[in-house]
């Protein structure tokens, strides 16, 4: 069996040979559907790459944990629970997704199709105990996204943030309705089944909040300074809007612990609480937008890099 150190080194030996020919590599992986995925380490922070064999499923792709039918979950595995927006390097394209534990019913739909395309995942299977986690990757860039070229100014960058928040916002509400669905077509004796979206409610309600956290310590910390110290008479704007983002990390608290309860909250009042949460989120949106796009129109984005004196 080969040693941390030896695994460790022929995943870097493939990395590398993937970005340097385009995401084409030889050895054991030549001719496979084969993608770099990066994660967030759940306890570290720090940035792990995984080179991975994927399958395509309508718009998304299909990454399985089965480890070769190892006793345990992959590292990558547990990072991405903790940290839902991983990089995919395809080919010689890379981009933000969300990553998505299929359950239930889904996942057993979604392992089936792999094993269809992929035979080997079905004997990965049969030599563990666990049940082989499938994970869906979805784009994480707003939908009509049409790549960096339309962000040219940090007005751009900030409403394509903003954008993706109010997605995935829009994507919780909408899978909480097909739970509380499901919950509502049970019939027969016995409890309504476990919900089978609680992965995937979970995995958005925390790329939302990471992101929006991720985006107002940015503002705070950076942003708004910088915009403050050429346009000081908008001191009062900047307060208000840092006193909003107090809120909103009051409202991001709220949100998480009301998704925990979705499989046994009452419906009526579950949704009068979520859409009470979600105007007032969205409405921080708007008023920041009021107040900041004006400004930042002409600020370039990527930021310019001062040119070398000679």
């Amino acid at each position: 069996m080969p040693t941390s150190s030896q695994s460790f080194s022929f995943h870097q030996s493939v990395i590398d040979e993937f970005r340097a020919n385009g995401g084409k590599v030889g050895g054991p992986f030549e001719g496979g559907d084969l993608l770099l995925l990066t994660t967030t380490g759940a306890r570290s922070g720090a940035s792990r790459t995984t080179p991975l064999g994927y399958v395509r499923h309508g718009d998304s792709l299909l990454v399985v944990a089965s480890d070769l039918g190892g006793p345990r979950h992959p590292g990558w595995y547990h990072n991405l629970l903790a940290h839902p927006v991983v990089r995919v390097e395809l080919g010689a394209a890379r981009f933000e997704a969300l990553a998505v534990p299929a359950e239930g019913a889904r996942r057993d739909e979604l392992f089936a199709h792999v094993v269809r395309v992929a035979p080997g995942y079905a004997d990965h299977q049969a030599r563990t105990r666990r049940v082989v986690p499938v994970v869906v990757l979805e784009r994480a860039e707003p939908e009509g996204w049409e790549g960096p070229a339309r962000v040219r100014t940090l007005a751009d960058k900030l409403l394509e943030v903003h954008t993706w928040l109010r997605g995935q916002l829009h994507h919780v509400r909408t899978e909480v309705e097909a739970h509380f669905a499901a919950r509502a077509a049970h019939r027969g004796p016995g409890e309504p089944p476990a919900p089978g979206l609680g992965l995937q409610i979970r995995q958005r309600c925390l790329a939302f909040c990471q992101a929006l956290e991720f985006h107002h310590t940015s503002e705070d910390g950076h942003l708004f300074p910088g915009i403050a110290r050429h346009h000081p008479h908008l001191s009062d704007v900047f307060d208000r809007l840092a006193e909003e983002h107090r809120t909103v990390a009051r409202l991001q608290d709220g949100l998480a612990a009301l998704l925990a309860g979705v499989h046994i909250a009452d419906p009526d009042r579950f949704r009068a609480e979520l859409a009470e949460m979600s105007a007032e989120l969205n409405a921080h949106l708007d008023h920041e937008e009021e107040a900041l796009l004006p400004l930042l129109a002409d600020v370039p984005w990527p930021p310019q890099r001062p040119r070398p004196t000679p």
